[in-house]
């Protein structure tokens, strides 16, 4: 059954990210309940989501990318309503994490390797998620009209992104000196590096550059679109930008931004 689940999802153009996390759910699901999938019930399906949250202690959104996975192959394929009861628990509402334009330069005065040095300039220059960043070709590029286009986003969308001109003179020395053939700009051996060795990069530049916050790819891309707010680009021009589908996605680096909060004078220091 699991076979139709994949077929459908690739019909359907999702991910392979998507697929595979699809399918590993389902799979992981009907290990537990050790039933036929047709003969799955509501009782099961909560019993399973309680599991979750109270013995292996998901955070809401793994919860919710779990019944997500389920919901897909009970509703759409086998048309058992068993999860239609099963409610989602609410996501944790935490800001995202942002650095200053000084933390950034620090990471990148840390990064001796060249390679390592244009991933973080590309995802905080340009926005990227580090699945789109590791999955970026020369051929995505156009470095004359200073924009290169995501082809394959969330939700497999379409966008164009900007490119700077330091990091366009970068790229240009990089290309030079890439020893590889690879039609990707950051490969290893002819392939793509994956997401976890790029997280793993900035993980590393942060803690090198003596930054005490929790740094990930996607502080990169956070810290891109309040720094952009900050110098006053219009909100849907950076909701363009990232590849949000809905503007309120965008609207949290309003709550990020420092900036406009400096301004304001607490009314201590006017008694």
């Amino acid at each position: 059954m699991l076979d139709k689940l994949e077929t459908e999802l690739k019909i359907r153009g999702f991910s392979k990210r998507t697929v595979d996390s699809y399918i590993y759910h389902n799979r992981k699901f009907l290990d537990f309940v050790k039933k036929e999938p047709q003969s799955v019930d509501e009782n099961d399906a909560k019993r399973y989501i309680a599991y979750l949250m109270s013995e292996r202690k998901f955070k809401p959104r793994s919860v919710n990318l779990a019944l997500s996975s389920l919901k897909f192959f009970y509703n759409e394929i086998l048309r058992n309503p068993a999860f239609n009861a099963v409610k989602a628990p609410k996501s944790e509402k935490k800001l995202p994490t942002v650095l200053t334009k000084q933390e950034i330069k620090k990471m990148l005065e840390a990064v001796k390797n060249p390679k390592h040095k244009l991933l973080i300039e590309f995802m905080y220059s340009s926005g990227l998620r580090v699945s789109e960043c590791v999955s970026l070709k020369l051929d995505d590029l156009d470095l004359a009209e200073k924009i290169g286009k995501i082809k394959h986003g969330k939700g497999n969308k379409e966008r164009y992104i900007i490119l700077s001109d330091t990091l366009m003179q970068h790229l240009t020395d990089y290309i030079k000196a890439k020893r590889d053939e690879s039609s990707y700009i950051f490969s290893v051996k002819n392939r793509p590096i994956t997401a976890r060795q790029a997280q793993k990069v900035v993980k590393e530049a942060a803690k090198k550059a003596g930054i005490k916050k929790r740094v990930f790819c996607h502080a990169l891309r956070s810290s891109f679109a309040t720094h952009l707010l900050e110098a006053g680009t219009d909100i849907r021009v950076i909701q363009e930008l990232l590849g949000h589908a809905d503007l309120s996605t965008t609207q949290i680096y309003t709550k990020v931004s420092t900036q406009q909060l400096k301004k304001v004078k607490s009314p201590l220091d006017s008694l």
